[in-house]
């Protein structure tokens, strides 16, 4: 696998990270308004690019198991430290809108 192939890869990564991430911020402002079935919305529609980013890693996953050469640079590190910060905010968003619901339930 040359190094071009791993690059797009890992911005491809990024991009769908990023946009995770947006709509995971999204989400939080959404919480704050006490719009709580569309931060819902906003959190799987930042799953779906989340899941769009893994199907990339793990296609480079699978070269790299068959046996091809896959070097990693600098570039892919970054990739995957983005996409896994991204997973975890998106979780920790999940918790938060559980809190948000309970709190104006008990109100």
């Amino acid at each position: 696998m040359d190094q071009e192939e791993i690059q797009n890869v890992a911005f491809t990564i990024i991009l769908h990270s990023g946009n995770s991430r947006t709509m995971v911020h999204e989400g939080f402002e959404l919480m704050r308004n006490g719009e709580y079935e569309k931060a819902e919305e906003k959190l799987q529609e930042a799953n779906d690019e989340l899941t769009a980013a893994h199907q990339s890693q793990t296609s480079l996953m699978q070269k790299y198991t068959s046996g091809e050469d896959v070097n990693m640079d600098i570039i892919m590190v970054h990739a995957q430290d983005h996409m896994m910060t991204t997973m975890t905010l998106r979780e920790v968003a999940i918790e938060m809108l559980s809190l948000y619901q309970n709190l104006k339930q008990e109100k």
